[in-house]
This record gives C-alpha cells, structure tokens and sequence, in this order.
C-alpha cells in the first residue's frame, strides 16, 4: 500500500505534538483528527484539530475535544480498581489491585460458569466505538453469547443495519466525499444534487462516517437540502425544504414521497426494471398513501411533501444522511425499508454522490463480532430473542434487549447470574424504565464496571469496578469506516489506569488464551491489520490510508459473496418486496402504523397528556451521559432542558427558566424550560443521558437519575414486530411546574 509519510510525533514552541483521533471515551462517532500537545512534565495542555488530516481538515466537529484537560485530569477521574465494601447504591468503596481484581473476577465468573453456564453471564456495552471488537471477543473468549446493549428494540443503527443487510444486501450511507483523502476535490467524486438530512443533525452529533462539515461543503458546492426534523435547527433554517415532521410518522412520510415519485415518473425506469424486485407491490402499496393523507398523518403541510418529493426524485445523484431517529421508533424497520426505497427506485445505489455500501476499508476487523467463530450455533443460538425475532441473525450476531430484561427477571429459559458492563452508564443514558433496569441488575450475583468515572450504574449495581483510560492515554485504531485511523497514545495514564482492550486482553487471556495470543495491545492491532498489509508501527507512520472504493459493483459481480452479478440478497437485486419478511409473518412491504402512545391511536391518552414528547436531541457539550462533570462543558447547557413553543408556554402557564416536570402514565422528569419558537406547539422536545455529579452519590439519589431521567417515562417491551426500534422519539406528556419543596 502506497501512502505518505508523515510524522506522529515532533516537538513545537516547546511543547511535543502527538497526532491522533478522538474516537472514543470521552467522545464519540466522529474519528476527528486532533494534535494532542504535552509540556515537558507530559502534561496534556492543549488539543486542536489536525490541519493535515483528511477526515475533519483542520476543523473541530465540537467542543468536547477542547475540554479532554479537564476530563483527564478531573479530581474525580477513577483511577485504581476498587471493590465495593458496603450494600450496593451505598457507594462505599475499597482500592484494590488489579492482581485482586482480575483474580476476583475470574473466580466469580469461572464458578457461575461453572454451575450454571457461560451463557448465564452477560456482556453490556454502550455506544460502540473503537472498544467493541474486544468486548465482544471477551464475551466469546469466556463462552459467552452475550454482548448486548440495554436499549428497547437495540434502537440506536442495528435497525437500519439489519434492514439494509436484508434487503439491499450491505449498509448504505450517503457519499459526501469521504471516500477520498482529496475529499470534494477527488475527480471521481460527483456533487449530489440533492442530500436528504433525515432524523440526525450532523452538525451536531457527526454521526458516523457523516461529519456536519461535509454536508455544509456539499451546500457550498450546490447540493439542495432537504430537512427532516421536529426542530428547526441550523441544518433546516438553511434547507431548500424543512419538513417539520410529527415524531414518529418518518414511514408514512417516506411512502407519500415514494407514491408521487411513482406517480410522476419521476424514479430511474431503467435501474427499477434491472435490479429490483418487488416494485409493482411497492406500487400499489404506496399508492395507499396520497399526500393528502401523509400530511394529515404527519402534520406536514401538502405543498412542502410535494417539493420534497419533486425535487429528490429530480436530482441525479442524491443522497440521504438518516440517523436514529428512524431507529427510535417501533416502526424501525417499516421506516428503514421505505427511506430505502426512496434512493432505491431513483437509481442512487453505488453512484458517486449518491449511496455508497458502508465496509470496514481493507477488510480490516471491523466494529464488532470479532471472534464469534469460537462459539457453537447452539451457544449462538441461546441470544436472547433470537427464535421469536429472526431479524436479529442479519447484522451483528447481539440479542433482543428486551428480552435480556425479561429473563433477567424470570430466569426463564435459564438465569442471568453475573454482568460485565463497559462503556455504558446505561441506568443514566439508554435504559428505559431505569429503576426496573436496576432492580433487574441488582438480582444478579456479580457484577462488574468499566469506567472513567463512578457513575449512577457503578454506584447501583457494580461488586468491582476498574478504571478506564481516556483516549489521550492509550494507543488503538478506528476500522471500521473509512480511512483507518490511529490513536496514539500522548501521555502515560492518570493513576492505575488501563485501556479498554488491555483490560478485556488481560481477562480474555484467562478465561481462553489462545483467542488472545499477542503479548501487547499493539501487536494484537497489527494481526487485525493484517488484510491492510500496514502493521501497527507502519500504521501510525504515514496517513490514514484510503483503499479505493469502487462503485456499481453489483453490475461486475463484486457486490455479492458469491461473486454473481447483483446485490447480495435472495433475489440478487434490491428487495422493495421482501420475501424474508413474508416467511416471518411480517409484513414484506413498508406500512405505517402509529405510535403506540399518540393523539390518534390513544386519544383517550391524549386527553390527559396532551403534548407529543420527543427525546434524544444531541448536544455541542455532551456525548450521552459524558461529560457531564467537566467545568467548561457543563457551563454550556449546565441543566437539562425542555424546548416549548411560545404559544405551548402560554397555554400551560409555564416561562422560560421554569422549572417543570414532564409526565406521562410511567413516571416523570424534571426539566428547565427553553420557550423557542424551533417547536411545533403541540410537540416538546428534551435531552437525554441527564444525571447530576455534583450530588449525592449514594442510593437512593444516584447523582440524582430519579428526578432528571428522561428514560422514566419511556417503557421497556415497546419494541417493533421485527424486535428492532422503540418509541424513544414519539411519546406523549404533560407538563406543568415544579412545586417549592420538590428541588
């Protein structure tokens, strides 16, 4: 492989430069290249984005990689093993070794093991960055199916990843670029003509391989935006059409879109004849969906479906950036199939500009999954879930979330006995229902989390908990979308802490040493390198190298595992009719059906809370629930918050800075009010991943989830036919003051 050389350390005015890539914790999806500058103590002091890295060019995604000082050197950074010496929640705490603390571990673990099975053990994890791969080898390594994540319906991407396997054969995102180190100025780019931006905000969550400054460039060159969200935010105020969207409803939005398309002619003849199936039915199911009814479903006015429509099916080529929130609604799967569609039947699969299939470059070890080899189909077999929800065998090989909770409980078809839980404070950011969540945990035998800091679900549920480093003080590497990209470690870790595959190497080399044979983290990374032909001393010397990406494999038989010409599904093309649906009693084409909590199909519901509530907006400051005790970061959006139209705040005698609960039939939460007129006034909008560091720790406060979880009135068992998606995003509530007494 041919790439230039380039330095990843030098010295600068007195300070060394160590380049690297804020990847994950703190942090994110965003692989941003950064200069990590160190003093001659090895300090961290300072971090700027790279000028000279192709991925972000120079410029910061957000703020939260300015403030990396403040979260590594934070007085409450955990920084030695510990071992809890009262009752679980009463936060009391003994240091311990990491000798004493592996021992423990494989002991409890070995004997559960033991008596009642390597499946009786549970592997949590959170958002999945460049730790995943070892996780879920850990998991497999001790004999484990288990590496889960306690979200209802897996609602964050594993839907739209199943879906697209499913019925396209691969996963698609839009191409905006990124496929070339030259980025816009690559000749084998084309601008798209049009880039939908539906359910995310990439300006300010730079969600996967979709960084907010690529759509912006692509403007700047000319692309017509078109945007999907119950907010006004910067993205939609500079949209050629905002499409405020009732939450919930994207599938009957994407199906009257598709029936005008279809109506006017306005989809590829040519690609829809050659590589699709299924479209007659798609045809006539669509045509179920006039605009006249879409707008009425989706509170969308007429004229705005049309223009969207229009000018979409128009534009050659066009893309479109979707993001969770088609994923947070029960509808996960109807959504993903119909959005599918839309760039599907326009012909803008495998086109430069228009829909590209998502791989890790080289063939490298991707994000996950990395050794289910080792395991049986019959251990495989034991994911929960996976007889009802057959779905759950495309994509990552995970299990149903809410089935893991219900036999959590019942112990039914065998217990759940022990829970190692890494990069995830899932009682405080995914979780549902939090304090069934907890108790469910606090059933368990043993339990043990990974961490940067003691978090609510360190304080409730963890027997021993270890400390994590941060990115600044570990080396590792991003695999899994173009380019690879390094961490290189800057400084030497805070205290007694270890990185997040040292930790899983350590213990996986005791639970199966031969799924760990490397002596260090680094030559584990050059046999994941292997395809790429780099080793990891090679990898960090040059830049992130870009494989080239070839477009319309399906017409050169290298877009299918067989190597026929097609798309890797069934049928060989793309599957509008999925007949793999059909066999598992689900419905083989997109069709929308409401919420389960909604003014139309509860309206009884809808009496007593009478506002749509939607969840989850990201924040310039926070990545879930990090960061929530850094000084800088905090001062930004230092409370949790609620966005309510001027006419809503009228109505419900509620002003900006009030503090209010929002409530439902489940519980409530507490929130201060931002009136804004971004807000349709019958729809409220709050953030996620709230908890209040600088409180009590101890149960029964938890830093104070009881009262600022928006997850309190989110159920868990909510989850779509196909046990993909959950109403994360389309909820209803009341709102109304906080009584004095109740801060």
């Amino acid at each position: 492989m041919d790439s230039e050389k380039i330095p990843w350390r030098w010295e600068e005015g007195g300070l060394t430069v160590t380049r690297s890539t804020a990847w994950s914790g703190p942090g994110c999806h965003n692989g941003c290249g950064m200069l990590l500058y160190t003093n001659a103590e090895g300090k961290l002091v300072k971090v700027e984005a790279d000028p000279d890295h192709p991925y972000n060019r120079g410029r910061m995604s957000c703020v939260r990689c300015l403030a990396l000082p403040e979260v590594v050197y934070h007085p409450d950074r955990l920084q030695h093993p510990m071992k809890r010496v009262g009752a679980r929640g009463e936060n009391k705490w003994e240091r311990i070794s990491w000798d004493e603390a592996y021992d423990t571990i494989e002991q409890r673990l070995n004997k559960i093991k033991a008596e009642y099975g390597a499946e009786s053990v549970l592997f949590s994890i959170g958002t999945a960055r460049d730790q995943a791969p070892y996780v879920s080898r850990l998991a497999y390594s001790f004999g484990s199916p288990h590496w889960i994540t306690m979200i209802s319906g897996y609602a964050c991407y594993l839907p739209r990843v199943a879906a697209g396997i499913l019925t396209q054969g691969a996963y698609l995102e839009p191409d905006l670029a990124q496929l070339y180190s030259a980025g816009c100025d690559d000749p084998n780019w084309t601008v798209p003509e049009c880039i939908i931006v539906w359910g995310c905000n990439p300006v300010v969550s730079n969600p996967d391989s979709s960084l907010g400054t690529w759509v912006v460039d692509c403007m700047k060159r000319g692309s017509k935006l078109i945007v999907v969200d119950p907010r006004l935010t910067w993205l939609a105020k500079k949209a050629d059409v905002w499409l405020q969207i009732r939450p919930g409803t994207d599938t009957a939005l994407a199906l009257g879109m598709l029936d005008i398309i279809v109506k006017e002619g306005l989809y590829d003849k040519e690609f829809v004849e050659q590589w699709t199936f299924g479209f007659e039915q798609l045809s006539a199911r669509v045509a179920e969906y006039p605009v006249e009814r879409v707008s009425e479903i989706t509170w969308i006015p007429k004229e705005k479906i049309e223009a969207a429509a229009r000018l979409f099916g128009k534009s050659k080529p066009a893309n479109i950036k979707w993001g969770v929130a088609v994923d947070m609604t029960r509808q996960s799967h109807a959504a993903a199939q119909a959005i599918q569609a839309l760039w599907t039947i326009t012909g803008n699969i495998d086109v430069p500009g228009g829909m590209f299939s998502a791989a890790p470059p080289f063939g490298v070890i991707g994000m996950a999954d990395w050794g289910t080899e080792y395991l049986s189909e019959e251990m495989l077999a034991k994911r929960f879930g996976v007889d009802k929800y057959p779905l759950y065998n495309f994509g990552f090989k995970v299990g149903q979330p809410d089935m893991c909770l219900e036999q959590m409980e019942t112990g039914v078809p065998y217990p759940i006995k022990a829970a190692w839980i890494q990069t995830t404070n899932f009682l405080a950011c995914t979780s549902p229902d939090p304090k069934r969540t907890q108790a469910a945990f606090e059933k368990l035998d043993f339990n043990v989390v990974v961490d940067l800091f003691m978090t609510p679900t360190a304080v409730a549920l963890a027997d021993i908990v270890l400390p994590a480093t941060t990115f600044a003080e570990r080396d590792g590497m991003r695999t899994f979308w173009q380019p690879i990209e390094i961490i290189n470690k800057a400084i030497e870790p805070v205290g007694d802490t270890r990185s997040d595959m040292q930790i899983c190497m350590d213990l996986g080399k005791r639970f199966r040493s031969d799924m760990w044979p490397w002596d260090t983290v680094q030559d584990m990374f050059t046999e994941m390198l292997a395809p790429s032909g780099l080793t990891w001393e090679e990898l960090r010397e040059v830049a992130p190298p870009y494989p080239p990406y070839e477009y319309r494999k399906h017409e050169k038989g290298h877009a299918r595992f067989d190597g026929g010409v097609g798309f890797n599904t069934p049928t060989g093309r793309i599957e509008l009719y999925c007949a793999a649906y059909e066999s598992w009693g689900i419905d083989p084409l997109p069709a929308f059906t409401e919420p389960d909590d909604s003014p139309v199909s509860s309206p009884d519901l809808y009496a007593e809370y009478p506002l749509v509530l939607t969840t989850g907006a990201r924040s310039w400051s926070s990545f879930h629930s990090e960061h929530r005790q850094i000084p800088h970061l905090r001062a930004l959006k230092p409370d949790p918050v609620v966005e309510i139209h001027p006419d809503a705040a009228a109505k419900y005698r509620v002003k900006d800075g009030d503090w209010v609960w929002l409530e439902n039939q489940r519980g409530r939460a507490r929130r201060k009010v931002v009136v804004t007129p971004i807000m349709d006034p019958r729809v409220v909008n709050t953030d996620h991943g709230w908890w209040l560091p600088e409180t009590e720790g101890a149960a029964p406060n938890l830093y104070g989830i009881g009262d600022v979880n928006i997850n309190n009135l989110v159920p868990w068992g909510a989850a779509g036919a196909t046990g993909f998606g959950a109403n994360y995003k389309s909820m209803l509530c009341k709102i109304y003051k906080v009584a004095e007494g109740e801060m």
